[in-house]
């Protein structure tokens, strides 16, 4: 079987526009895989982008009499702020004609109170002029106690994928909407936290938070199940009772003002709430479907390419089936063989293409999506290998 040859086959400018995934949504087979209740891999490119919605005005937000504040603008607010290391290190983030401003490189803050369940306000504003795509873009992010992420992000006109979407739970859920004001203004955010309570190592209580942005609903009462993280699925487990507020440095010199939060009181000891998690019936019924449409995005693609091959790859991540199985196969058969036709020149103009099969067929195997010994995968894997690009 003859295999198209298209190089840069990650791209995904390469696939037709008609699909959900645009230029710098993301990449397949990064993320955790779906499980039985959850039908999205983690930062997956497939998941749709948060609808675009106008934010309410910007108002001159003021602390409730309550609140704990800890920035108002000033510089003795840094008394409040030290860095996110062992021991109580002062913090190398400035503040510049009254707002709190991220140095790059300069590592995480953390503030020195700790605290559990809250509302919280925080104002933020993107770098401008916006450079950079994707995740590159004005990146930071709110933690509450120092776990849970809130994204912060330059999206107003910058497409990335839809659980690492300004506000979103990061890796966790998307944003409702896109409710952002342009690039340079400030975001207004307010955020209301329970953690997730147990007890003997059982949870009583999960966890939610709810987010609005600029006025708008952006996370409605979002089920906590741990910690978020990068690429890896949040795991359930106990919390701690309080923690730090932090803020990411991820690079980009992101602007921070009107930083405080309020207590919550306690919960009552029967206010148990459901999990709010997909039933296993419902969560396959949705993997079904989104592999459905990946493969229909498959019939597009030139026949028997490099492109087709790898999006029919991805459709198994969400469901197996075998005709689309024994597809893949020869497939991958016919490009290994292919690709040890190839000169030692030819194979080297096209490294970043095996690196990429390889790392997609090594995803695949991890997750048990085929067999790890089968001969398609090791051929590929050996010539990766063979030429040290598997690192």
């Amino acid at each position: 079987m003859k295999l198209t040859t298209l190089s840069g086959f990650l791209a995904v400018s390469l696939f037709p526009t008609t699909f959900a995934c645009v230029a710098s949504t993301g990449q397949p087979f990064y993320g955790d895989p779906p499980d039985a209740h959850h039908a999205w891999c983690v930062h997956d490119w497939n998941r749709p982008q948060p609808p675009r919605v106008e934010p309410k005005p910007l108002v001159d937000a003021k602390p409730p009499t309550d609140a704990v504040v800890l920035f108002d603008g000033s510089e003795a607010a840094l008394a409040n702020w030290e860095a996110d290391k062992p021991g109580r290190e002062a913090t190398k983030w400035i503040v510049k004609d009254g707002v709190f401003q991220c140095v790059p490189k300069s590592g995480y803050v953390r503030s020195k109170a700790k605290f559990g369940d809250c509302k919280l306000h925080v104002e933020w504003a993107s770098p401008t002029p916006p450079q950079g795509e994707s995740q590159g873009r004005g990146n930071s992010g709110i933690f509450l106690m120092g776990l849970v992420e809130i994204q912060v992000l330059d999206n107003y006109d910058n497409p990335t994928y839809a659980d690492g979407f300004a506000c979103s739970v990061y890796g966790v859920n998307p944003p409702l909407a896109n409710a952002l004001r342009p690039p340079g203004e400030w975001q207004q955010i307010d955020i209301e936290y329970r953690h997730p309570v147990y007890r003997d190592d059982q949870c009583v209580n999960p966890g939610f938070v709810t987010v609005y942005c600029n006025g708008v609903l952006v996370q409605d009462h979002t089920l906590l199940e741990g910690p978020t993280g990068h690429k890896t699925r949040s795991k359930p487990g106990p919390f701690p009772e309080a923690g730090p507020l932090k803020l990411q440095d991820h690079g980009n010199p992101v602007r921070f003002r009107n930083i405080w939060y309020q207590l919550l009181p306690p919960r009552a000891d029967d206010e148990v709430v459901k999990s709010g998690q997909l039933g296993t019936e419902a969560t396959l019924a949705k993997r079904k479907e989104i592999a459905a449409t990946i493969r229909e995005s498959a019939k597009k693609m030139p026949e028997q390419s490099v492109n087709q091959m790898l999006r029919l790859s991805e459709s198994l991540v969400y469901e197996k089936d075998e005709a689309t199985y024994n597809n893949l196969k020869q497939l991958a058969v016919a490009y290994a063989a292919s690709i040890k036709s190839l000169t030692a020149e030819q194979l080297q103009a096209r490294k970043d293409e095996v690196k990429g099969v390889f790392k997609a067929f090594q995803y695949l195997a991890k997750f048990k999506v085929f067999e790890a010994n089968d001969a398609a995968w090791t051929e590929i894997a050996s010539i990766a290998k063979a030429h040290g690009w598997e690192k």
